[in-house]
């Protein structure tokens, strides 16, 4: 160990080899001030296609981000070539603040949060009536992911054709729960089914979300311009279930550029294991209030629960309560229980 005097001067300070010429390390990050903002569309193996002033733009994440991801819907800077052209790569500096996020985890089990999508206004919950059969407690977590997101929901219900929607609609309508019903006849013959799901769609961002089978894809490709469209599949006739066509999120333009809706994968499960429970209870403004008596840390599904005497009061509607305590069942069972 090498030792100074009293007075060590520059001679006496090692410097340690350098093989890019013993540049001086910083943690001044760019500014990136000429930063240009822009959309991101959809993410492939590490590749963003972003919307930047018209054209997509293919980037990769900037080093400095570290392990900071960005999602579709993410608004985000990024500088490098922004030209579009094939073979050219743009670097994404920045991650815009988040209105909101739809979020989901593998399984109730797993700890390991994924973003699905940023920055949406609501979450379009797509449901065959037949065809695969409705899976109501698939329904109740996307409603609950919806909720903890800030994000609101929308249910679509496909194939009236096979089965009517009554019964559904029964057991949500005390959340006042907008909702669409369409038909296969309407989606393959014509516009109506389309033009009457745009009319909830306009002037907003729409996560489109469903189980494999139930026309998800069909249905977005019906709501966007001719060319771009995605591919779709087909049920098995035997076990009920799709195959999966959409492997990606992806961002696509209404016409007129009246919206965006953003096509997501189909999910055979949606884990809830990152909500806090607390918030829930936010998508109930009616309830808020007669939870001020709840004893402290209150699930809202015990003896000493305050809203049952709200309710009991006549100050809320009992399936209202109902309803809150059977989303927030859903956080401790799976779908299929």
């Amino acid at each position: 160990m090498r030792r100074y005097g009293k007075n060590p001067d520059e001679d006496d300070v090692r410097v340690r080899p350098n093989r890019k010429g013993n540049r001086p390390r910083t943690n001044i990050r760019p500014k990136h001030e000429d930063a240009a903002d822009g959309m991101v569309l959809t993410v492939d193996r590490g590749r963003l296609t972003c919307l930047v002033d018209g054209r997509a733009v293919v980037a990769m994440k900037a080093r400095e981000l570290g392990r900071k991801a960005a999602v579709v819907g993410d608004t985000v800077s990024l500088v490098g070539d922004l030209s579009g052209d094939k073979d050219t790569l743009a670097r994404v500096v920045r991650i815009g603040e988040r209105t909101s996020v739809l979020r989901r985890t593998a399984d109730d089990d797993d700890p390991f949060e994924r973003v699905v999508v940023a920055n949406a206004d609501q979450l379009a919950i797509v449901t065959a009536l037949a065809d695969p059969e409705p899976r109501p407690r698939l329904i109740d977590r996307c409603l609950v992911a919806a909720y903890d997101g800030g994000l609101s929901p929308l249910l679509v219900l496909t194939k009236s054709d096979l089965a009517g929607p009554e019964g559904l609609l029964d057991l949500y309508g005390a959340l006042d729960i907008p909702y669409v019903v369409t038909s296969r006849e309407e989606l393959e013959d014509g516009d109506a089914a389309a033009d009457r799901v745009r009319e909830f769609l306009n002037d907003k961002v729409t996560a489109f979300v469903g189980h494999s089978g139930v026309g998800k894809t069909t249905l977005v490709n019906a709501l966007v311009p001719p060319d771009r469209r995605r591919t779709t599949g087909h049920v098995n006739a035997v076990t009920g279930r799709g195959r999966h066509t959409t492997t990606s999120a992806l961002a696509l333009p209404l016409p007129d550029e009246r919206g965006w809706v953003i096509d997501t994968p189909g999910v055979r499960s949606f884990g809830l294991h990152h909500v806090d429970p607390s918030r829930v209870i936010l998508a109930f403004p009616d309830l808020v209030p007669g939870t001020e008596e709840c004893p402290r840390a209150c699930s809202h599904d015990e003896p000493d629960c305050a809203l049952d005497a709200w309710v009991e009061e006549g100050k809320a509607d009992p399936a209202r309560l109902y309803s809150l305590r059977r989303l927030l069942a859903t956080r401790e069972r799976r779908e299929g229980d």
